[in-house]
């Protein structure tokens, strides 16, 4: 039996609709939460998974405020960027950033864990990150799942 590897037209025939799933991000590990994200979010949890067509699924993580960083990473972790002026480098802790911003933390560790080309950006949108418990995607019918059970 050949090996199929898929185009973008036929993903859809294969697979039917891409699939949604709400994950719940409290209480979870962030590194582990967010490496199975991207794994749904390439597509590498199907079959049909063909490294350059993005086959992945839609992805809603809801309560990213409520996501674990374990040991002191949480005070001594830095996210470095500069401003591009002279003296410009800026730093700030995941404690800062959770404060002004709870959904990058998410947002960022799943981006540096896909793909660096336009395939990469194209699985980064089908990501929608909230803090809280409530969503607007109800009408697409996400299924809840658990990305860390039975691994």
């Amino acid at each position: 039996m050949k090996t199929l590897s898929y185009r973008t037209e036929s993903v859809y025939l294969a697979d039917g609709d891409r699939k949604w799933y709400l994950v719940d991000a409290e209480g979870e590990t962030l590194g582990r939460l967010c490496s199975r994200i991207s794994l749904v979010l390439q597509g590498k949890n199907k079959p049909s998974y063909t490294p350059h067509v993005d086959t992945g699924d839609n992805v809603i993580v809801i309560n990213a405020e409520k996501v674990v960083l374990t040991g002191n990473k949480m005070n001594d972790k830095n996210y470095i960027w500069h401003t591009g002026y002279p003296g410009g480098q800026r730093f700030k802790t995941p404690r800062q950033v959770l404060v002004k911003e709870p959904t990058f933390l998410v947002e960022n560790a799943v981006k540096g864990m896909l793909p660096r080309n336009r395939l990469g950006r194209a699985m980064i949108k089908k990501m929608h990150v909230y803090t809280g418990p409530t969503h607007p995607h109800s009408a697409q019918q996400p299924e809840k799942i658990d990305l860390l059970q039975n691994k």
